[in-house]
């Protein structure tokens, strides 16, 4: 019973992981401003890394947790770069 509960959720999980990624996706395809853009893409890196969380989970596997930490360092990364950017004009000073 516990088991199949547990199943059920991981899926479950899983659905509304992709379907937040399907939001974001259709967000930086449709934002009004580049910031709106900047931070759908930064949401779908963190449900992105979250689903590889859950696929983790689902198989016991521990290569999916070390592709969800290298993912979520160069989102962070991205977005920060992204951002400064948009502010500055420009990454590095």
């Amino acid at each position: 019973m516990t088991a199949m509960i547990l199943s059920w959720s991981v899926f479950l999980a899983q659905l509304m992981l992709a379907l937040g990624m399907g939001c974001a996706i259709w967000r930086v395809a449709r934002g009004p401003r580049a910031q709106d853009r900047v931070l759908a893409l930064d949401t779908f890196y963190v449900l992105a890394a979250m689903l590889l969380l859950v696929f983790g989970i689902r198989t016991g596997s521990v290569v999916y947790f070390e592709a969800a930490l290298v993912i979520a360092l160069l989102g962070f990364v991205a977005t920060a770069a992204l951002s400064k950017f948009l502010m500055r004009g420009e990454v590095i000073e």
